[in-house]
């Protein structure tokens, strides 16, 4: 009996033990199904983190795609439609006009960025004469670029509706008027005439923003019968000259401005075709921002389309700016100039951040633009992006450059591409990533590149262009000396 009962307290003890692990199997199961703890699935997972992967078809739309409206441009009371210049939304798209190709493009944004750097340069010389003045010889007096964004907003009494190119890189907004002294270049809708208009007054040339023209063109204002006359030279010889005016203003029928101080051109000549002018959205005292900031106090923002078939939106004013936005201060190194300057402190690419010496970036400094199509890096930092990006892109086959862009890939017979994330780190802990259609510019199938450039000298600013600013949030907060990004921007 005893024996018995032994054995029994034996079986019993087994039986426990076996219980006892396979409970333990069980529970590290549910663990692991849990925390998806199978190296599989974390390698899946943090791909899924540090990379994209994208409809190599969504790098080329059809011509023929029907036009997406931005939301937030459709649904803000101060938003304006932002189409691409040569999209389908475009309301000046001419179907018999010839695009520019991608060569020319390039060829135009490498103008703007040298006429960038010539004034920032200039301003860099003044600053060690410790000169007090920021007048600017007309050769390096603004910039233009292939002006790729264009909105549309009413003009005059009774309003006519013009397309402007926006430029965060120019201050004085202007307009072709009749009548064309000697030229004007062609332009889709009817050329403004200001004899036709209620609202319009010239501006007299002893008025303080004739004044003002210097600092906000390059140039000195000169007189003509006493009226104030303009003249704004471009990095690529494109020039607009006529008299500065005041002008009744109208964004949407809730948003209407008197007395807004503009060129209106008589005699304009370059790569303008097409758009009725510009609109400048710079920090002079003469740019649209600052004239308008009793009601939008310094405040815009924006998102840039990802393709000519999509709307994005330009936003007046605080109103629908998301809560996510992370701002960086606006750097110095612009102060004096229409740009907003950006302190680069980091770039990662694959979730991992690039060894980079802090002073690659502040010993040039940055700024971002939204005419600058191809981003500028330091050539220390582009190197260190481009050895990086094309680490990861391991699997698909290198390919010759193309004029600025050194780092392309042969994507023939590919449906998608996986590309790494790049982030970009600034001053005050913003981390912004950017969108999958913000790191490739693609000229072919066989032909997609890295849409990054190094800049030719160490010393020259780097700049946060427009192919890299797609489908964000961008703000800009000039009475607050800030500038914020956020995601998803356009919808």
């Amino acid at each position: 009996m005893i024996l018995s009962d032994t054995s029994n307290n034996v079986r019993e003890k087994k039986r426990a033990k076996m219980s006892f692990n396979r409970m333990n199997i069980i529970i590290i199961l549910c663990v692991c199904l849990n925390w998806d703890c199978s190296e599989g699935a974390q390698e899946k997972q943090r791909r899924a983190i540090d990379s994209h992967t994208i409809q190599l078809s969504s790098l080329f739309p059809s011509s023929s795609s029907p036009c997406v409206l931005s939301t937030r441009a459709s649904s803000t009371k101060s938003s304006l439609h932002v189409t691409h210049r040569h999209g389908t939304c475009s309301r000046i798209t001419n179907a018999k006009a010839k695009n520019p190709d991608h060569a020319e493009i390039l060829r135009l944004d490498q103008a703007r960025v040298n006429s960038i750097h010539s004034k920032l340069s200039k301003k860099l010389t003044d600053r060690v004469r410790q000169s007090k003045s920021t007048d600017l010889p007309a050769k390096d007096g603004s910039t233009y670029g292939s002006g790729n964004f264009v909105v549309t907003l009413g003009i005059g009494t009774p309003k006519h509706d013009l397309s402007l190119i926006f430029d965060t890189g120019s201050d004085l907004t202007w307009i072709q008027c009749e009548p064309c002294v000697r030229t004007c270049y062609s332009q889709k809708e009817p050329i403004f005439n200001p004899s036709s208009s209620s609202s319009y007054h010239n501006v007299s040339c002893s008025s303080a923003e004739c004044s003002s023209l210097s600092s906000a063109t390059g140039n000195s204002g000169t007189c003509s019968a006493s009226n104030c006359v303009y003249g704004i030279q471009y990095g690529d010889q494109s020039f607009s000259v006529g008299f500065l005016a005041k002008e009744k203003f109208t964004l949407t029928a809730s948003n209407v401005f008197d007395g807004v101080n503009f060129g209106c051109g008589e005699n304009n000549q370059g790569l303008f075709t097409g758009v009725a002018g510009l609109l400048g959205l710079g920090r002079d005292k003469l740019s649209f921002p600052s004239q308008t900031a009793a009601t939008y106090n310094k405040i815009f923002s924006y998102c840039l389309p990802s393709s000519a078939s999509y709307t994005g939106h330009l936003t007046f004013g605080s109103a629908g700016v998301s809560r996510s936005v992370k701002f960086t201060p606006i750097s110095t190194i612009t102060d004096g100039t229409s740009f907003y300057g950006l302190d680069i402190v980091g770039i990662s690419v694959g979730g991992q951040k690039l060894a980079i010496p802090q002073t690659v970036f502040s010993t040039p400094g940055a700024l971002i633009d939204s005419g600058t199509v191809i981003s500028r890096l330091p050539p220390k930092a582009y190197a260190a992006l481009r050895g990086a990006f094309k680490a990861k892109m391991s699997q698909y086959k290198n390919t010759s450059a193309v004029s600025i862009l050194d780092t392309c890939f042969d994507l023939t017979g590919f449906k998608t591409v996986t590309i790494p994330t790049v982030s970009f780190y600034f001053n005050g802990g913003a981390v912004v990533e950017l969108g999958s259609k913000g790191v490739l510019y693609a000229f072919k199938m066989s032909q997609v590149c890295l849409a990054f450039a190094g800049n030719s000298d160490d010393n020259n600013a780097a700049i946060f262009g427009n192919v890299q600013q797609q489908t964000l949030e961008v703000v800009y907060d000039g009475a607050a000396g800030r500038v914020g990004f956020a995601p998803n921007g356009c919808s």
